[in-house]
């Protein structure tokens, strides 16, 4: 009992600057009191006492601001910083070293008997205010943003952020089929259209810059593919012929760019000859 209470108050120095010695940390966090108070709990839930464990986490959420279910299974070394508002449900289960921030939420979404609270792997960092709702895992080692709503499981490693939460950083990230596009080419038509599609990185998720991205991808292998067409039909009968396709001028994209400059349409020079007369 003692050496699992001195883990705890330990955990709280590995990842609290602001904690300075083990009397602070003993009776100034909330916490470590609501978990300490949520172990007496459960034991008495599994003895099958569940009013006496849920008046005593009652008791908990009057003097912390944490409310966790007595049922709740809680590992090791878990923390809560600064705690208020944290809500952990009956069905949650929680890995070890995991941290919550202020706010958080393990809720459900379901009135069914059985699991629908989620369950948070060894490792996990819960974000302030983040709600995690659903009968589903979180990975191990995955991070969730402040404020993020999540209702789908979450691969281990991950990054989630957004509402509804999406991810945007694995550990494992997908395989994407690499495209055989000239890059000069590619540059050369990025600079026809005014848009440097590559001037944004990856690890920055705009989603109009990557859409153009793709854009300009795909045009790109369409081109390769019908050049490659058109010369196995050259091979194939000798009386093809192959006609070129229109090339791109930049005149044929000046009144979209002095647009995209200035704001609106570019005034002609001939604006102040009056209109011709009818008739």
């Amino acid at each position: 009992m003692f050496q699992r209470l001195r883990e705890d108050i330990n955990s709280v120095f590995d990842r609290d600057p602001a904690a300075r010695n083990f009397l602070e940390v003993l009776t100034n966090y909330p916490g470590l009191h609501a978990l300490l108070i949520h172990r007496c709990g459960h034991w008495l839930w599994k003895k099958n006492l569940k009013w006496l464990a849920r008046t005593l986490s009652t008791f908990s959420r009057w003097l912390t601001g944490i409310e966790i279910h007595p049922g709740a299974t809680i590992g090791r070394r878990f923390f809560i910083d600064h705690g208020m508002g944290v809500v952990i449900g009956e069905t949650a289960q929680v890995g070890d070293n995991v941290t919550l921030y202020q706010g958080v939420t393990l809720g459900g979404t379901s009135w069914n008997k059985g699991k629908r609270h989620p369950t948070l792997e060894d490792g996990v960092i819960v974000g302030a205010g983040a709600k995690i709702l659903g009968p589903f895992t979180v990975g191990a080692g995955a991070k969730v943003g402040s404020n993020a709503v999540v209702t789908k499981e979450v691969p281990p490693g991950a990054t989630v952020v957004g509402i509804p939460g999406k991810i945007v950083k694995r550990t494992d990230p997908d395989v994407e089929e690499a495209l055989e596009v000239d890059p000069v080419r590619r540059e050369a038509i990025c600079q026809k259209f005014g848009f440097d599609a590559y001037g944004v990185s990856q690890d920055m998720p705009d989603p109009v810059a990557r859409s153009m991205q793709a854009m300009l991808d795909h045009m790109h292998a369409v081109d390769e593919r019908i050049e490659r067409m058109c010369s196995t039909l050259r091979k194939l009968d000798g009386s093809y012929h192959e006609g070129s396709l229109p090339a791109l001028r930049d005149e044929d994209f000046a009144d979209i760019l002095d647009e995209n400059d200035t704001g609106c349409a570019p005034k002609s020079s001939d604006d102040n000859t009056p209109p011709p007369a009818k008739g």
